[in-house]
């Protein structure tokens, strides 16, 4: 953060406010973990915060500290509307485009036009600009991290305490793959270790995330992996799931995170996507991965309605699952030579 943000956000919280702090839809350990350590924050120097999310989030989250005050608009909306009225200040976190709230894109809209200032903290390529003060950084590990750096920059760093770390410590280890990414420097594990000494427990942060598997989930995973189609001319692999093969599982939200990274970890491919049918939303969703210097960004952005960071992305298509896929296989030509690198 610069000089003049800094004196901006000073300003902002010089005296007592009504703060929301939104996470993007389909929340991630990053969106969360970042939300719940900014309103911890801001609730300990005597500001009222309200975190919403536009949807669920994964039952491998629901242990954060401070979960219980999470509302879900699409749950909640009579109650978020409500709140709203209120709001002073708004924070939108791990996402730079109104797009990214699904139905709240109108109410936070509607707050921006009648001037009410907006914070934005985020790591995504391309923020759009609405906000006061922008805090962007496609560099960095994580929007958990650099709510860190934005404490510290402030001058809360004494506001982090063992239940901030913690929310902090998730976002970032969940959106470096374990610290797996080329976005994890040492300045993050610099940030990782302050955390640790503030009260974060490491491994019972992973257990909780990663190590609370039920059958059902364990079950879809090998389903899962026997759709895994691997194309070696391309370097590429990938998974599908469809409908029926979730239900059939009693598919939970955040079942199949992480499933894309082994299509990723076989040996000679530079790029993994899943795609997995939503019949709900009428859409398949679909996550990419890579590695070296193929973006997965540029794909997903030119031919899949999404977008993320280079090596990571998602986006959505509303074609059919086969139609889908079948449009993906031939798009691969296209990318061939890019894909071809050790």
């Amino acid at each position: 953060m610069n000089e003049s943000q800094i004196q901006q956000i000073h300003s902002l919280f010089s005296e007592q406010k009504q703060v929301l702090i939104i996470g993007h839809r389909n929340p991630d350990g990053d969106a969360v973990g970042s939300s719940l350590a900014l309103s911890l924050t801001l609730e300990k120097l005597g500001h009222n915060t309200k975190v919403i999310m536009p949807n669920a989030l994964p039952k491998s989250l629901k242990w954060l500290p401070g979960c219980d005050r999470i509302l879900q608009y699409e749950i909640d909306k009579k109650a978020v509307d409500s709140i709203l009225e209120d709001i002073e200040v708004v924070f939108t976190l791990d996402f730079n485009s109104l797009s990214r709230v699904g139905e709240l894109q109108q109410p936070l809209e509607s707050l921006h036009k009648k001037g009410v200032p907006f914070v934005m903290i985020d790591h995504h390529q391309s923020p759009e600009d609405y906000a006061i003060v922008t805090y962007s950084d496609v560099q960095m590990s994580s929007t958990a991290q650099m709510i860190y750096h934005f404490i510290e920059s402030v001058g809360w760093l004494n506001q982090i305490d063992a239940s901030i770390a913690t929310c902090i410590y998730t976002g970032i280890l969940t959106d470096t793959g374990s610290f797996k990414y080329r976005s994890t420097t040492a300045t993050t594990h610099r940030v990782v270790a302050n955390l640790l000494e503030a009260g974060a427990v490491n491994w019972q942060i992973s257990n909780n995330i990663y190590d609370a598997n039920s059958e059902n989930r364990l079950k879809l995973l090998s389903t899962a992996l026997n759709n895994l189609v691997v194309l070696p001319t391309y370097h590429t692999a990938y998974i599908t799931l469809s409908q029926d093969e979730l239900d059939a599982h009693h598919f939970q939200k955040g079942d199949t995170e992480g499933f894309v990274n082994y299509a990723l970890s076989i040996e000679n491919i530079n790029l993994a996507v899943i795609f997995i049918e939503s019949k709900q939303e009428e859409i398949i969703k679909i996550s990419l991965r890579s590695k070296g210097d193929f973006s997965v960004n540029e794909m997903s952005r030119e031919h899949f309605n999404g977008g993320g960071h280079n090596n990571a992305a998602g986006g959505r298509s509303t074609l059919s699952l086969e139609q889908t896929v079948n449009y993906f296989r031939e798009i691969l030509d296209t990318y061939k030579n890019d894909l071809t690198y050790d």
